[in-house]
């Protein structure tokens, strides 16, 4: 974890032999924050930041769409792989997360997938001028390892970008010990405590930034699991299934006229 003072379009940022590389946004490329950034690579980055609004997301972080369920939990705490509701299973993730499709309970789910990237993103509500990115760094990080014990080193980035604050946890199996609180939990207890339901007692997360309290309109958390998900053309909802059509009926049609042209 470190910070690329002469780029901040990059995110996965990291220290190696005393210097700190990151991943440039847009590409992926990784780049020497000790040095300037091609303007190539910033060019690239910038469009990325301008067509989304903020940062972002890997290709395959994936939302919980589902909300809460009963789970099915082992001895030790952890989600069973396959969890079910009557006839219907799916398999899920160490975050208790659905990552595949809902079938019957025929349904094979070998191994109880990690989730090693956790991104927490939060739209503060309208104000005139922006916050202090320093502040939110530091408030973010210590509440996250105070409040919740996480180690950390597992808190890679905290990004603002008016009005959307992202956090990214990252612990991948060969990093966490038994003693580590997981970042999934941590990711649960921080969410519920946004939301005004908290599961401390009698002792509330007080969102104060520079003794002004924050209000927040929305917040995300995006999954990204060691091993890709694995949902199919079926879990599409009907409206991007029914763009799909139309796509593809407009491309029939131009190549109908264009051999009629012929």
């Amino acid at each position: 974890a470190c910070v690329c003072e002469k780029n901040k379009r990059v995110t996965n940022c990291r220290e190696a032999s005393g210097v700190c590389w990151c991943d440039s946004i847009g590409t992926g490329a990784s780049v020497n924050c000790g040095t300037l950034t091609s303007k190539c690579l910033l060019m690239k980055a910038e469009m990325a930041h301008t067509k989304s609004g903020r940062r972002e997301k890997p290709k395959d972080a994936f939302e919980d769409t589902d909300g809460i369920y009963d789970p099915e939990c082992e001895s030790n705490g952890v989600f069973k792989a396959k969890q079910c509701n009557g006839t219907t299973c799916w398999c899920v993730n160490t975050a208790g997360v659905r990552r595949t499709d809902k079938h019957d309970e025929d349904l094979k789910c070998n191994q109880l997938v990690r989730t090693m990237w956790i991104i927490i993103e939060m739209k503060h509500t309208e104000r005139n001028s922006p916050l202090s990115a320093e502040s939110l760094d530091k408030f973010f990080k210590d509440i996250i390892t105070k409040r919740y014990q996480l180690n950390g080193r597992y808190i890679t980035n905290v990004l603002y970008e008016k009005p959307y604050i992202t956090i990214d946890l990252k612990q991948n199996s060969s990093e966490k010990s038994s003693e580590d609180v997981d970042i999934a939990d941590v990711a649960y207890y921080f969410e519920k405590d946004v939301k005004g339901d908290s599961l401390f007692q009698n002792n509330h997360l007080n969102l104060s930034i520079d003794n002004e309290a924050l209000l927040f309109e929305k917040t995300v958390v995006y999954y990204v699991d060691e091993i890709a998900p694995e949902f199919s053309m079926k879990s599409l909802t009907a409206g991007l299934i029914a763009v799909i059509v139309v796509v593809v009926v407009a491309i029939v049609a131009a190549i109908v006229v264009l051999v009629s042209s012929k």
